[in-house]
C-alpha cells in the first residue's frame, strides 16, 4: 500500500488567503485532538489539527469527510551555489 503522509497545519481564517487551498475526501481512519487520518482510495492521508480547526458534524472513525487544507512550509534551508569552474 502506498502511504502518503502530509502533515500540515490548518491556518486560521485570517491568514488562509495567503496560500492555495486544497481538499481531500474519504472515510476517517483515525482521529485525535492533534491529527486526522483519511483514506483516499489506497492512499493514507494524515493531516495535523489545531485548536482552531473548524469541525462541522460528528467527527468519528468511518465518517466520510471532506477536509480543506493548505500547505505551509515549516522550515526552509537555502543552499549556497557552488562556484562555477572556468
Amino acid at each position: 500500500m502506498k502511504t502518503v503522509r502530509m502533515l500540515v497545519a490548518v491556518l486560521v481564517a485570517a491568514s488562509a488567503g495567503a496560500a492555495a487551498a486544497y481538499q481531500v475526501t474519504g472515510p476517517v481512519v483515525e482521529v485525535t485532538d492533534s491529527k486526522i487520518v483519511v483514506m483516499k482510495g489506497k492512499d493514507r492521508w494524515e493531516l495535523a489539527r489545531t485548536p482552531g480547526t473548524k469541525v462541522t458534524g460528528d467527527l468519528k472513525k468511518d465518517a466520510k469527510v471532506t477536509i480543506e487544507y493548505t500547505m505551509t512550509a515549516t522550515s526552509i534551508e537555502a543552499k549556497a551555489e557552488k562556484a562555477k569552474k572556468k
